[in-house]
């Protein structure tokens, strides 16, 4: 009988795909993996025989808080932000048996086909549903959420009203007690962007941390950089000895560290 995947075997489209409001793209980069695009940037990376698997140096990131934070095979009710091809809920799927997860996209049409192109898993473990992002958060109760993950772009830039301090406000209400919330911010020197976010989940949360690429941090090249936040104590030793054991190590701010990058 074939698995999930194998019925996805020659889905993707060979050439881009305009929805009316972004172009996708779908690039095989190797035997059953595939690099989703919109509008020319890498969203996801999808390896059809390895759910687990997460490409993206900044996913890795995410996945390391949430792993040190609430244990790694524990159930999460998780929000995603910003969907792209759902490669971080479909690793978490894998990973934290168990968890319902919703995905948030603004078009209607990317949700409709990254079902139709990718071995994602279905209701209720994974939900996507339609709409701008910071709208959906004011839609959802006090402490629904474990996890809740914004990985929204806009022509590569997070929109204001998704990243000031009413938005961070929204996201400490709909989380639950003892949650995280994880922001996935792309900056290059003198990292305005970043030092912003890191400043309001200061104010909004009393425990975070930032995680990137040194480089990154020393403004010497574009990246990503994932500014974490809780009301629960985050272990920054634990969060950094997992960051650590990956592929390509990276760098946890926190404490004074942080404080001073966000220029407290």
């Amino acid at each position: 009988m074939p698995t999930r995947s194998d019925e996805h075997v020659g889905s993707w489209p060979t050439s881009p795909y305009d929805t009316g409001r972004a172009v996708l793209e779908v690039r095989e980069v190797a035997p059953r993996e595939a690099m989703f695009l919109i509008d020319g940037m890498e969203s996801s990376y999808i390896d059809l025989d390895d759910p687990a698997h997460l490409e993206f140096e900044y996913m890795q990131h995410v996945d390391a808080v949430v792993a040190a934070h609430l244990g790694r095979e524990t159930p999460l009710r998780a929000l995603h932000l910003g969907g792209g091809a759902c490669a971080l809920a479909r690793a978490w799927d894998a990973t934290h048996p168990g968890s319902a997860q919703l995905a948030v996209e603004w078009d209607p049409e990317i949700a409709r086909l990254v079902r139709e192109w990718f071995p994602l898993p279905r209701s209720p473990r994974l939900r996507i549903r339609t709409g701008d992002a910071r709208t959906a958060l004011d839609a959802f109760p006090a402490g629904r959420w474990d996890v809740v993950v914004r990985d929204v772009f806009v022509a590569g830039r997070v929109p204001e009203h998704s990243r000031d301090q009413g938005s961070w406000t929204a996201l400490r209400r709909v989380l639950a007690p003892g949650g995280v919330v994880a922001v996935n911010v792309a900056d290059s020197a003198p990292l305005e962007l970043a030092r912003a976010d890191a400043a309001l989940a200061l104010r909004t949360f009393t425990s975070a941390v930032a995680i990137a690429d040194p480089a990154v941090f020393k403004g010497r090249r574009y990246g990503n950089v994932i500014v974490a936040g809780s009301n629960a104590p985050l272990d920054e030793v634990a969060i950094a000895r997992r960051v650590h054991g990956l592929p390509m190590p990276a760098r946890v701010m926190a404490g004074a560290e942080l404080r001073r990058f966000a220029g407290f």
